[in-house]
């Protein structure tokens, strides 16, 4: 990563091309973003990691030699010897080896089923292991049991390895030799919430651990249990070591360079070595007396050395050690002096371990200037503190940490020209500020393009969209909240015209507020030009729109109770799911979700999913909102699976749409001895009120029944958790790409006042957000936050709360089931066939793979292995091999 910075800083800085730069790569690959290695295991393309423009490596003043190691540094006469034997002249030499993943010396480390984490490679080859693993791990009695994982070493990438051997569906315990996970980064409360927050994943940890042996299993051959040095032990199937990484200063061992204590070719502050005419940057760098293992330093080194070959004075401006734990569903990040080792500092603690929450920031002794944070479980603040280590903060610091919604709120932080916003690319405020004001970007786009900020780890990338907004209005600029070229209006603008102008097709909206883009034909102030014009066209918004404004027109219409959204023109808007009123799965079938409210399903129902899934051959699976999906269905199976369903009493369960998805539920007080409330009735209740209800995002809510909160109530877009005295309501939680715990909106309301509430804010929701934004979002961006959304709702400061009511009123009686819709409708059953001119014939590419006792996609790999078996063997023809064909092991099934 540190030498394609450097070639990319200096290609873009010498432009009389006085350097000629050739690039030696161990790897047969491009650079490649190693901070996203974790990525790899559900992309499985490497191409989508690699680094920067393409066209870098095609600059005639730039050679890469991949797969070709240098094997010899001759300093005297200045040249390398690569692994071919071939010798290279250079005048200067930067080394950018980088580490290697550390091994420590437990005996077993070297057997099969052992791995490390560092390269695409390592990566490949512990995916495949798993995979295969969970194909052949079976009990004696013929049952499948999970592929255990064991994960030593509890740092930032062990807990991404972690997480990834979660994600391949294996076990995962984690093997800690420290009194806390990530001690490097983070301290011992922070270690505990983080502890409790990984046990959450259901990924196991042990901490003051040591391994004292890898022990190979008899009937494999491979590693099959962990012996400790307490007496404990382990048994695995897989062992990720993620133990640190040692610097690969080989090369400038063999070659004579002074090497540092621990390791890593010695440097300067300009990152020259004792040898004038060699660098070292990165990983291999040992500066200032240690080597560093982060990218942001190695970037930062990587930009003195490009300016000190251009004639530069340029100097390591010194390590941003900050960091930020990429573990999805688990927020942890740490900054500047985190320990609070400077003299006289202070420590300034949040902890709510209910919640899974740690907050500290560490201050001078007078509590004004801040010098570092840890944050866990609710790392919000973190981006917009980290660039303010060293500066004075404004008001109560305490403020910045107390959770969104408590009455407290964080003061405005005015964030210093110098402040860096992105430390992987060094790049300052006012960097991002001259972006705006100097080289006119408008938008969040060109501003990363112009400096380079956000475009690693992504993790600025809120704090670089809200110092760009924020300059753009200073300037003057008006920024464009425009759903997309053919309407200047935002979703929650055209909303309310729709509304107002009693609209019902996209034809009448479009002719009514749109715009014909300049390139369709329409000049600068929106008068018609051309052939437009000379048509007679009325409406400078006639035209077709596109795949933002429809769909989003869709959902509009749909929202204001327009009838079936297969309707007319309103088919023609519909996303690719909605059109089919499924979810395309990626072998080109759907999944059917019947609604099952509040989880709750009588024996009889199940028995009815069970028989349809059987009779259609279709993979089931519980989903995380307590439903039953099934994959594998047909186009023009559908309506016969849902004629099934409907006759016994399901309706669709909208897990396409954006809607309603689930009300999720425990059993609360109908069962369990903790509960205090009726959580499945107010589940059930809640459910059937909304479903259907379409909004500018998937909408999620859960109801707990006590505050053990088994529901997971606060990570839902609306969440309820009974109390002693009735109900409380959370507001713009939800999982995902950026968590967000719910906040409280409310506290112990009746039922009667919690449907109200809840109505309003829904409907209020869906009017304002903009497209495709989720509660959480929408709280955020809110001018005045929730509190200005609370009196909205609670207390009518708008005066809208009658109509907000009666929207939803309209939307409850309103509502019909789309599916029995269809069924119903022989001109909407026309939409449901594979091919226009056999509309019952299955899809011939259609092939399956037997796993756990169902079927799932079979890979290129697998149909083609399976093929060539079948021809092999001469038992089939290819030529007649049509229709849906399920792979078991190299034999070929035809499904009719």
């Amino acid at each position: 990563m540190v030498a394609q910075r450097l070639v990319e800083a200096l290609r873009a800085r010498d432009g009389a091309g006085a350097w000629r730069i050739s690039v030696f790569a161990e790897e047969p690959r491009k650079p490649y973003d190693r901070v996203a290695l974790t990525s790899y295991f559900s992309a499985r393309d490497a191409e989508e990691l690699t680094l920067g423009d393409p066209a870098l490596w095609d600059d005639e003043l730039v050679t890469l030699h991949r797969d070709c190691a240098v094997t010899a540094i001759d300093r005297e006469a200045r040249t390398v010897t690569d692994r071919l034997g071939r010798v290279h002249a250079y005048d200067e030499l930067v080394l950018a080896t980088g580490s290697n993943a550390a091994m420590p010396p437990i005996p077993g480390n070297d057997l099969p089923g052992v791995f490390v984490y560092r390269t695409i490679d390592d990566v490949a080859a512990l995916r495949g292991w798993v995979e295969e693993k969970r194909r052949s791990t079976t009990t004696e009695g013929g049952w499948e049991r999970p592929v255990r994982g064991a994960v030593i070493g509890g740092g930032l990438l062990g807990l991404e390895a972690a997480g990834a051997l979660k994600a391949l569906g294996a076990q995962a315990t984690v093997i800690q030799f420290g009194t806390h996970m990530m001690d490097a980064q983070i301290d011992l409360g922070g270690g505990e919430a983080l502890k409790r927050l990984i046990n959450g994943m259901g990924i196991a940890v042990r901490c003051n651990t040591g391994t004292k042996e890898m022990k190979v299993s008899r009937k494999t051959g491979h590693v099959g249990r962990l012996d400790f040095a307490d007496g404990g032990r382990l048994d695995v199937d897989v062992v990720v070591v993620a133990t640190g990484v040692r610097p690969r200063d080989e090369l400038a061992r063999a070659a004579g360079l002074e090497i540092g204590e621990r390791g890593g070719a010695v440097v300067d502050l300009a990152c020259r070595t004792e040898d004038e005419h060699v660098w070292a940057v990165g990983e291999v760098a040992c500066i200032e007396g240690r080597c560093i293992g982060l990218v942001a330093p190695g970037y930062a080194m990587a930009e003195v050395v490009a300016d000190r070959l251009l004639g530069g004075e340029a100097t390591f401006p010194g390590a941003d050690t900050a960091t930020k734990l990429k573990l999805q569903g688990v927020d942890v990040a740490s900054f500047g002096d985190a320990f609070g080792r400077t003299e006289g500092a202070m420590e300034l603690v949040y902890a709510d371990p209910v919640a899974g929450v740690y907050k500290k920031l560490v201050l001078s002794d007078d509590a004004r200037t801040l010098l570092g944070g840890v944050f866990v479980g609710d790392a919000t603040p973190y981006a917009s503190l980290r660039p303010m280590v060293g500066a004075e903060l404004p008001g109560d610091p305490g403020a910045f940490l107390l959770p969104e919604g408590s009455g407290g709120g964080a003061p405005a932080l005015e964030l210093p020209d110098d402040a860096t916003v992105c430390s992987c690319n060094n790049v300052s405020a006012g960097t991002i500020r001259s972006a705006v004001t100097e080289h006119e970007c408008t938008d969040l786009a060109s501003v990363k393009a112009c400096t380079k900020a956000g475009t690693s780890c992504g993790s600025c990338l809120p704090l670089v969209k809200k110092i760009t907004t924020t300059e753009l209005t200073r300037a003057g600029v008006e920024v464009s909240n425009a759903l997309c070229e053919h309407f200047e209006l935002s979703r929650a603008q055209l909303f309310d015209a729709v509304r107002v102008a009693d609209l019902h097709t996209f034809s009448e909206i479009i002719g009514r507020f749109g715009r014909v883009p300049e390139a369709a034909g329409a000049d600068g102030d929106g008068t018609l030009t051309g052939e437009h014009a000379a048509s007679g066209d009325e409406h400078v918004g006639a035209g077709r729109g596109c795949d933002i404004c429809k769909p989003t027109i869709a959902s509009i219409l749909a929202s204001l109770g327009n009838g079936h959204i297969l309707e007319g023109e309103q088919a023609t808007l519909q996303d690719t799911n909605d059109h089919v009123m499924a979810n395309m799965q990626k072998d080109g079938t759907y999944s059917v979700v019947p609604r099952i409210p509040g989880g709750e399903i009588t024996p009889d129902g199940l028995l009815v999913i069970g028989q349809v899934a059987k009779d259609f051959g279709l993979y089931t699976k519980i989903t995380g909102g307590q439903r039953i999906d099934m994959f594998g269905a047909r186009i023009e199976q559908l309506p016969h699976i849902w004629r099934r369903l409907v006759e016994h009493g399901f309706e669709s369960g909208h897990a396409y749409g954006k809607s309603l998805r689930t009300v999720k539920s425990c059993v609360g007080s109908t069962w369990c001895r903790f509960g205090v409330q009726d959580s499945v009735g107010m589940a059930v209740e809640l459910e059937l009120r909304y479903r259907g209800l379409r909004s500018p995002h998937k909408i999620k809510l859960g109801v707990s029944g006590c505050a053990r909160e088994c529901a997971e109530a606060r990570g839902k877009d609306v969440g309820v958790i009974a109390t002693d005295k009735g109900w409380n309501v959370y507001v713009g939680g939800n999982g995902g790409f950026t968590p967000r715990h719910a906040q409280l909106l409310a506290e112990d309301l009746t039922s009667d006042e919690l449907i109200r509430t809840i109505d309003r804010f829904l409907m209020y929701y869906i009017r304002t957000a903009d497209r495709l934004q989720r509660t959480a979002a929408w709280v955020e961006d809110y001018e005045g936050g929730l509190e200005a959304i609370r009196e909205v709702i609670i207390e009518d400061s708008l005066g809208i709360g009658a109509d907000l009511d009666a929207a939803m009123v309209r939307h409850v009686g309103d509502y019909e089931d789309e599916w029995r819709a269809v069924l119903e409708d022989p001109e909407k059953l026309r939409r449901f066939g594979s091919f226009v001119n056999a509309p019952a014939e299955p899809d011939p590419d259609l092939a399956y793979v037997t796993e756990r006792g169902q079927i799932r996609p079979a890979t290129a790999a697998e149909r083609a292995a399976a093929l060539d078996a079948a021809r092999t063997a001469g038992d089939t023809d290819p030529a007649v091999l049509t229709g849906p064909v399920v792979i078991a092991g190299s034999t070929l099934e035809v499904r009719r």
